[in-house]
């Protein structure tokens, strides 16, 4: 990581020069000014503002980086974050990627320069050496629902055994032709929940129904567009387990277009709960995620993270929840 050293050296200046430039603390002539900010911006130097702002005292705030709000388990998540924050007498800033590496790597450049005392993260998985980079300038980092760095402490669920349930019991209720609508497995919790219904159905003896898109994975047309394509290729699917809610949601769409009986002859389960799922027409069985408890577990491991003397700071910690099966009528 560049240094103000290395800047200076870059610059042809002394190392005072560029803390006035960059700091705008004293007059910097214009031109050696702006070939110190080429240097920076070249070596990719960026000033450890919150070491700054911890001598002068902590900003409270915590920066939140979720890829979405609506329609997902994140807007309950961040509620438990918020609530927590409040009792430790903390703020959130929030950022909203859309999954887009691009616009993370600008939100954690933004919160790494002093506007957060720490980060909480569900990552894309795309900027891991980032991430590691942040934390080792002594910014805490959280991982929550998405565990992508095994070295920095993280938050999420059992999602092997949350597929692997979820076909347990839909075996149990009679299905033998059971489909999935994963996503990116890339991302820990799609992947772990292919591995868990894979582990499932090969223990039962049942055939793998596997569907894969190119919608966004996370949209309501990306479930009706892998409902649609399993529902093709087997006319005999009886059980389709979605990923999230809103995929879910997408496959009772595609199901009811065909005219088939859901959650009789053919049942419907989500892997990540969501309130709607409660609200619909047709409520949705799903594997409820404890999302307001991982939000306020990771806002107190976070602060506690920032709060500890330097000497007495947290190991590496991977807390691992459990969810729920909340049966409703699509089963």
């Amino acid at each position: 990581m560049a240094t103000l050293k290395d800047v200076a050296r870059l610059a042809c200046v002394d190392v005072s020069t560029v803390s006035r430039a960059l700091n705008n603390t004293s007059y910097v002539h214009p031109d050696t000014k702006a070939r110190i900010y080429a240097a920076a911006k070249e070596l990719g130097y960026h000033p450890n503002v919150m070491a700054q702002a911890l001598r002068a005292g902590r900003r409270h705030t915590i920066g939140v980086v979720v890829p979405r709000l609506h329609l997902a388990i994140f807007s309950e998540i961040l509620q438990g974050i918020e609530e927590e924050g409040r009792q430790q007498g903390y703020a959130t800033l929030i950022c909203v990627t859309e999954d887009n590496p691009a616009t993370e790597k600008e939100c954690l450049n933004r919160l790494r320069g002093g506007f957060a005392d720490g980060i909480i993260i569900v990552a894309t998985g795309r900027n891991g050496r980032l991430l590691r980079d942040i934390r080792a300038s002594g910014i805490p980092v959280l991982q929550l629902v998405r565990k992508q760095e095994l070295r920095i402490s993280s938050v999420t669920v059992d999602y092997v055994s949350c597929g692997y349930d979820a076909v347990q019991f839909l075996y149990k209720k009679g299905c033998r032709q059971i489909g999935l609508i994963s996503g990116s497995l890339h991302l820990a919790p799609y992947k772990e929940r292919q591995d868990g219904y894979q582990k499932a159905v090969r223990e039962l003896g049942l055939d793998e129904n596997y569907s894969e898109c190119s919608e966004p994975v996370n949209s309501f047309e990306y479930g009706y567009e892998c409902a649609e394509q399993l529902l093709d290729e087997n006319e005999d699917l009886d059980a389709i387990i979605a990923a999230v809610d809103i995929q879910g949601l997408g496959a009772i769409r595609a199901l009811t277009e065909r005219g088939a009986k859901i959650g009789e002859e053919v049942r419907v389960v989500s892997l990540t709960g969501h309130a709607v799922g409660g609200m619909l027409e047709t409520s949705m069985t799903s594997m409820e995620m404890p999302a307001h408890l991982m939000g306020s577990k990771a806002m107190r491991m976070i602060v506690e993270e920032i709060e500890a003397p330097q000497a007495q700071k947290p190991g590496l910690q991977h807390l691992v929840l459990a969810s729920t099966l909340v049966e409703r009528e699509s089963t």
